[in-house]
């Protein structure tokens, strides 16, 4: 496989992720979400989870259960990075299951992570093979502008998301609490308010996001006024 064929798949992979999580939404709360942090209809964490396992267990195609065991690895790894980093960068948690058995900092946990292993399974032996087959029935030429398409389409919707995203720290600074949920609470209202579709989007996608980082500078201002 060529770099453009890693490119393509990793879409493919990303929109089926996102139809899976919305479908999952769905099921759930019976109200249709738009997935994702990302305007486009693509998590790219389901394409990024897709190719790591295609790249990194190809040596392992003939043991199906040490092809299961480690796909659940590195999504494990994969789904706790994403995580910490997002938290990291905006100071926001996106997902948390803090009330599921078997999680580790709320950031994973066994009972998504057993439906992850076995969907990569289902992509290496059954969705690799046949996707690679319909993408090289194009020309390389022709895959080299479809990859280039998609790589712009996805750098200028990240642009964007962040831009949209990285809104939330400013609301959260005028905020004159320390209390995260109080602090959510108001985030959420300011953003709702403001009649921005993409914002409200991002608030819907995640419904149980978090402002995990608050204001330090107003506990060191209340621990200066204890003194």
């Amino acid at each position: 496989m060529n770099i453009y064929i890693f490119i393509i798949l990793m879409f493919i992979y990303s929109i089926l992720g996102f139809l899976m999580e919305v479908l999952v939404v769905l099921f759930c709360t019976k109200k249709l979400v738009n997935r994702g942090f990302l305007i486009g209809p693509y998590c790219p964490i389901y394409g990024i989870g897709a190719l790591l396992a295609t790249f990194l267990l190809k040596e392992y195609v003939d043991r199906p259960l040490g092809l299961f065991i480690l796909s659940i690895f590195i999504c494990a790894v994969v789904e706790y990075s994403t995580s910490f980093i997002l938290e990291k960068i905006f100071n926001t948690r996106w997902w948390d299951y803090s009330q599921k058995k078997y999680n580790i900092n709320g950031r994973i946990c066994l009972e998504n992570l057993i439906p992850f292993g076995i969907a990569c399974v289902i992509v290496i032996y059954v969705l690799n093979p046949l996707f690679i087959k319909l993408i090289n029935y194009i020309p390389v030429k022709g895959q080299l502008i479809l990859s280039i398409i998609i790589t712009f389409i996805i750098l200028i919707d990240f642009i964007i998301s962040f831009k949209i995203i990285w809104k939330f720290k400013k609301f959260a600074r005028n905020v004159k609490k320390d209390n995260t949920e109080k602090v959510t609470k108001y985030v959420r209202k300011e953003i709702l308010h403001t009649n921005k579709k993409l914002y409200t989007r991002v608030i819907n996608a995640f419904p149980k996001f978090e402002i995990t980082k608050i204001f330090k500078k107003n506990k060191k201002n209340k621990k200066e006024k204890r003194k």
